[in-house]
Formats: C-alpha cells, sequence, structure tokens
C-alpha cells in the first residue's frame, strides 16, 4: 500500500496547489480563468488575514490532491464550510483520494461546529456528481449562479 497522508495545507504547498488548479482549468476547459498570481493565493492564505484554509492529499510525500475552502454564512443556517475545489491529480483519481479528503472536510465542518457544507459542480461533470451522489448531496437546480469582475 502507497503511503497516503491527509493534512493541512502549509505556505511551502502553495506553487504545487496552483499547479493542480491550474489542471483543474484545463479539465474543466477553462484554463484562461486561473489569474491569480502565486504571491496573491499565498498570501490570501496565509498572510495576516487568512480567506482559504485547505487540505492535502500527499502518495509518498508528493501532493496530488486538495480541498480548498472558506467560511460562508448563510443568514438562514449560520456558518458554513464553502468547498471552493476539490481536486485530485488526474493521474490518481479513482484510488480513494478523493474521498479521504471530502471526509475530512466533513469532520472538519463537525470539529468547528459549522452548519452545513456547501459547493458547485459542473452540470457536464459527472463522475464528480456520481461522487457527490454517494454522499446523498442534495443538488439544488433552482439557482443561477451570478458574478461581477
Amino acid at each position: 500500500m502507497e503511503n497516503i497522508t491527509i493534512r493541512r495545507a502549509v505556505r511551502e504547498d502553495c506553487p504545487r496547489l496552483l499547479e493542480l488548479i491550474r489542471e483543474l482549468a484545463e479539465y474543466e476547459k477553462a484554463p484562461q480563468e486561473v489569474t491569480v498570481t502565486l504571491d496573491h493565493f499565498i498570501e490570501s492564505g496565509f498572510g495576516l488575514q487568512p480567506v482559504w484554509w485547505a487540505f492535502v492529499v500527499t502518495v509518498e510525500g508528493r501532493i496530488e490532491g486538495f480541498a480548498l475552502y472558506y467560511i460562508r454564512y448563510s443568514t438562514w443556517k449560520g456558518q458554513r464550510l464553502y468547498l471552493e475545489d476539490l481536486i485530485v491529480t488526474q493521474e490518481m483519481r479513482g484510488r480513494g483520494l478523493g474521498k479521504l479528503l471530502f471526509d475530512r472536510l466533513i469532520q472538519e465542518v463537525r470539529e468547528k461546529n459549522f452548519k452545513g457544507m456547501v459547493w458547485q459542480v459542473l452540470d457536464w461533470n459527472e463522475p464528480a456528481i456520481r461522487f457527490y451522489k454517494k454522499y446523498s448531496a442534495q443538488f439544488d437546480a433552482g439557482w443561477v449562479n451570478c458574478s461581477v469582475d
């Protein structure tokens, strides 16, 4: 069995995390959308006022996936963990690493007494949808995503 570890991300992980973010953007057919710089990414996660946290999964010491989240506040529910990205390298998918990360997030929700976890999934990403259905995730088709740049 391979040496697999789940741990909290540290500042030194950021270059590898950004590599995986770019890999995800390629998979999602939007590589041009990744515009964050490494400096901004590091400052946002490890500066004086961090706005994101992450868990990484390593295989034989190499980061092969991560789950990045932040705290979202719902006026109806309270504090909830918002899963921004759950990424496992293409060559490591199907080996249970995503499950390990997702289970660790659920543990974090419980430890921090959050009122649940929310995330988005692309409607064409059938492997991810099947994965989330194993957790009895609720899919809300009644909402439209909006953003302003």
